[in-house]
Order: structure tokens, then C-alpha cells, then sequence
């Protein structure tokens, strides 16, 4: 990403390269979070370039297509978007938004729509404003984390397991076999001292060969593992069993062929959902003007391909959606939109939606039945 600056890309991503070697399974969230700055990096060298698959090609276009954008802005609208670009290359944060927006204004182009970029151009709390017509719609963007609605977060159990895995090795070497180990953990456990507590809690358990250790607000019961088939096809088996919520690591000794499997769960269940409706209700309170008919176009980050089909096979999103577009908070809101990072990248379904995203329309809102925003509005569900 030129526009961010040579010297902040450069030290970008050789701080997302230092810390995926921090532990084999935060490093391995770590490449699966920053994944677009990774695929970007790779894609600076041409032969890797002549390589690329779709998806990097799809992302590298995105990039293009932001540079196109910065070329044709000035002054504080210019401003705007390099401050965005250099927000999406600090800290935990990624370049998803940034391609978000493009990637709306894309498809809204596709469906007809003519795009102005309002929250640039302007500073306008919406970020697009889209015409077709002579109709026009606010389109404001929101990312939201999956780990808002998980009680247990994903951040968390990688840290554990990166604390767990050397311990485990340890232990079986010392105990050849397979092993499975269930638990059902208490909630908002994140911080070290908590951490570093269910650790010892875990390891006293194996030291004294108890089967079962159970308290008010964590269970855990070890069994035998009957799981049949190699690492990798093991992976798979393990998430048909616990279902797409549940948290799983593999501990293998290669020397003995022993096989630990630590599979988790939170008291409640998931609700990502909730989660997602929450922001919807934020993002409409605050960023639309009710001056045009406004489109929610909301990103869902922190989720495997997994999650993301169970979800919508579920029709849970679809049922919070479209509760929330009868409640006062969408007054303004002619439509929501939903999509992963299954569609930024352009996987094939069923692990992406139609389209390109889920659409759901408000039928109580007086533009749901305008024939010229119709293409922006129009359910896919």
C-alpha cells in the first residue's frame, strides 16, 4: 500500500511477521487475521505474482482500486482516506475496512448506481451515497467482530494453547495415547492472571491422572479419543462433532503417534447475532442522516468459512435482521446488507453468499418499493 507510506508498510509487515512467530497457535491467527497484508507483501515479488490464485488477485485488485481512488481525491478528502489506510496498518487493526468500502461502491456500480464517496469527500457520518435515477441512498459501512459476541474469544484460547502446548508435549511423552479432553469454560476469561489460573488448573488435573475436575463455572472431563484418521482429516472430524462454537487444538508427539485434543466451550452459547444487531442499531442511530433512505452494509470479521455458512444455514443473522428492521432504530434504514471475508475474497458457495451478500430489505419503509433502488435493496434471501 504505497499511499500509507513506504516506511509504515515496510514496518508493518515485518511487525505481523515478528509476532506470527510468537506461538504456533497465535502465530497462525496472526496470518489468518492480517492475511490481506500478507498476500499483499507477497504479491510485490512478480513471480509470486504470476502465481497468484484468484483470491489474491481479487484482493490485489481491491488495492488497485484504492490507489485509483486516492489519485482522484485532494486536499482533506485525500487526507481522509490515507488516515484510514494507516488505521488499518496499526495495532490489531486489518485493511478489511478499507476494502469494504471499495468493494460496496463496486457492486453498487454493478447493480447501476452511480457512488459518491460522502464520508470522504465530506466527512459525512454515512460513507457513500448512491443514485440511480434520480433516487439516492446513505450507505454506511460497519465492521463488526465475531468476538463481540463470543464469550469465550478466540484471542483467548489461542493464548491458553500457546501456554498449553509445550506442557502437553511434555506430558505425552510421559503418558503415551490419545486423548480428549472437554471442557466448558467460564465466561471473559481473557486476562493473563485467568489464564495462567486455568492452566494450573488443567495441568494439576493431568498430573494427579484425574478423569474429571468440575467446579460452579468450569467442567472438564478427559476421555479417550476414538477419533479415527490423520491430523488433518482429524480436524475436520472433531469440528462435525462439537459444531462450529466450540474451540479445538491438536497436540501430537510424532515419536509415539499420541494425540491430545483439547475441544472447549463457553457456559452460554455464541451470539454473534446479537452481536451484529447491536452495531446495526449503533450505526444506524448515529450515521445516517434520514435525510435519503439508508442502506447498512455490515462486515462481519473474526469468523472461519465454518462459522460464517452456519450462520446463515441457521437463519439466525436473518432472524435478528430482520427483527431489528421493525424496530425504531431503523426508521432511516431501507436495507441491510451482510458479507465475510467468503465474499471480499470471492470464495464459490456455500462457503460465500448469492450475490456476493446477504440482502434483506425493509418492507416497512416507504423507498422499499422505489423501482430504481430496487437492484440496491432487493432481498437475496
Amino acid at each position: 500500500m504505497k499511499i500509507a507510506g513506504r516506511d509504515c508498510w515496510g514496518k508493518r509487515v515485518l511487525a505481523i511477521g515478528e509476532r506470527a512467530k510468537q506461538g504456533q497457535f497465535t502465530g497462525r491467527a496472526t496470518q489468518q487475521r492480517h492475511a490481506a497484508e500478507l498476500m499483499l507483501a507477497r504479491l510485490s515479488d512478480p513471480q509470486a505474482l504470476a502465481r497468484a490464485g484468484a483470491s489474491e488477485r481479487r484482493l490485489l485488485a481491491f488495492a488497485r482500486e484504492v490507489a485509483r481512488l486516492d489519485a482522484t481525491l485532494a486536499g482533506e478528502a485525500r487526507a481522509r482516506l490515507r488516515a484510514m489506510v494507516r488505521e488499518g496498518l496499526s495495532g490489531e487493526a486489518t485493511l478489511i475496512p478499507v476494502f469494504h468500502l471499495v468493494r460496496s461502491a463496486a457492486l453498487a456500480r454493478a447493480r447501476g448506481f452511480t457512488v459518491r464517496f460522502d464520508g470522504l469527500l465530506d466527512g459525512a457520518a454515512h460513507d457513500l451515497l448512491i443514485t440511480r435515477e434520480g433516487a439516492s441512498a446513505e450507505v454506511a459501512l460497519c465492521t463488526v467482530s465475531a468476538e463481540e459476541g463470543r464469550p469465550l474469544h478466540r484471542g483467548a484460547w489461542f493464548d491458553l494453547m500457546d501456554r498449553m502446548h509445550p506442557e502437553l508435549q511434555t506430558w505425552l511423552a510421559a503418558h503415551p495415547g490419545r486423548y480428549l479432553l472437554k471442557m466448558t469454560l467460564p465466561e471473559g476469561v481473557s486476562d493473563t492472571q485467568q489464564l495462567s489460573l486455568l492452566q494450573d488448573r488443567i495441568l494439576a488435573m493431568l498430573a494427579a491422572q484425574k478423569r474429571q475436575d468440575s467446579s460452579a463455572d468450569l467442567i472438564m472431563k478427559l476421555d479417550p479419543l476414538v477419533l479415527a484418521g490423520a491430523q488433518l482429516g482429524m480436524q475436520a472430524a472433531l469440528r462435525q462433532q462439537f459444531g462450529p462454537e466450540a474451540h479445538l487444538a491438536v497436540t501430537a508427539d510424532a515419536n509415539s503417534g499420541s494425540v491430545f485434543v483439547m475441544a472447549a466451550r463457553a457456559g452460554r452459547e455464541n451470539e454473534i447475532a446479537q452481536a451484529v444487531k447491536l452495531r446495526m442499531a449503533q450505526t444506524a442511530s448515529s450515521r445516517l442522516s434520514g435525510r435519503h433512505p439508508g442502506i447498512l452494509a455490515m462486515f462481519i470479521e473474526d469468523m472461519d468459512r465454518t462459522e460464517w455458512r452456519s450462520l446463515r444455514d441457521s437463519l439466525e443473522l436473518e432472524g435478528v435482521t430482520r427483527r431489528f428492521l421493525t424496530e425504531p432504530e431503523a426508521r432511516h434504514v431501507v436495507a441491510v446488507s451482510c458479507a465475510s471475508r467468503a465474499e471480499l475474497f470471492g470464495l464459490p458457495a456455500p462457503d460465500s453468499a448469492p450475490e456476493g451478500e446477504l440482502r434483506f430489505r425493509n418492507p416497512g419503509h416507504p423507498a422499499a418499493k422505489n423501482p430504481h433502488l430496487a437492484p440496491g435493496i432487493a432481498s437475496s434471501v
